[in-house]
């Protein structure tokens, strides 16, 4: 049985409307990604995130096929990988993503990295977005992993302020400088990562789901920490996208809209910042490290 959606929406700096809380497909294969996307969407998730870079596209649309649900209330997004950025480039990625996917429009069109070493292709492929906008073919576009100065150097350039720039923030990384930018700016935050599962694969002494702070509110709400977690995220007015690919896990994910934190337990959960960032520092992403060849459609 499809559930309702009881997702709130924040209004980007267009008036599109995108859902706070989504799935994620980061990692997850060709073969789990259908079946995770029908479940999120069936469990009640009008938000699905993909990438060219994550190669599973074409699963995601036959995933949302297959869930029944139209077209017109799912929420979709991707990004280009840095190996397509150009104009030209550019618009021919957002042929093949959206021919992968099975749609003619796409709700959100993203630039995943910065691209620091070359950021005249990134303008570039800015570029491109402002122009698949203007022409109607995406709603909204945006960047993920832009630090300030990256920023700084867009928006000299460009006519279109992103309406989302999707980076990593948990608790134990929360960039609240970066926050503060966006806020400024207009751009609305999405995190990657949201409920730390980076905190437990890529090394440090400690992992979210473990900490004590998270799991006694979790305890004293009857719920799990990374529906804590997820829950901060929606209070603070943030985007989140968990990657699951176990139905009961995504259920489990989409179960925190009939609770909320108390001041002090969000002030917890905002002291439990460390500052380390467990991700690739936006600017190591260069062609010669990660280029790779995004297949044509």
């Amino acid at each position: 049985m499809t559930k309702t959606n009881p997702t709130p929406r924040i209004t980007l700096n267009n008036g599109v409307e995108l859902p706070a809380l989504g799935l994620g497909v980061f990692q997850s294969s060709p073969a789990d990604t259908v079946g995770a996307v029908e479940a999120a969407l069936r469990t009640g998730y009008r938000l699905i995130d993909t990438a060219a870079a994550y190669l599973n596209e074409r699963e995601v649309g036959e995933g949302i096929r297959r869930s029944g649900i139209p077209r017109s209330e799912v929420f979709i997004e991707t990004k280009i990988w840095i190996s397509d950025y150009g104009y030209d480039a550019t618009l021919h990625a957002f042929d093949k993503g959206a021919c992968k996917l099975g749609v003619d429009q796409l709700d959100l069109l993203l630039l995943h990295q910065p691209l620091s070493s070359a950021f005249e292709r990134t303008l570039d492929a800015y570029r491109a977005l402002e122009k698949l906008l203007a022409e109607g073919r995406v709603r909204a576009i945006g960047v993920s992993n832009f630090m300030p100065e990256h920023l700084d150097r867009l928006l000299a350039r460009a006519s279109v302020v992103p309406a989302v720039n999707q980076i990593e923030v948990h608790p134990y990384f929360q960039q609240t400088a970066l926050r503060r930018v966006h806020a400024e700016r207009g751009i609305a935050t999405q995190a990657w990562s949201p409920i730390g599962g980076i905190t437990s694969y890529w090394g440090g002494e400690r992992s979210a789901f473990d900490d004590p702070v998270l799991l006694e509110i979790a305890r004293l709400h009857n719920k799990s920490a990374a529906q804590v977690m997820l829950r901060w995220h929606l209070q603070e007015g943030r985007s989140a996208i968990p990657k699951s690919v176990k139905p009961a896990r995504i259920e489990e994910n989409s179960a925190v809209f009939d609770f909320e934190l108390a001041k002090e337990q969000v002030a917890a959960i905002n002291a439990l910042d460390t500052g380390v960032r467990r991700g690739p520092d936006p600017d190591s992403i260069t062609l010669e490290n990660y280029g790779k060849v995004i297949p044509e459609a």
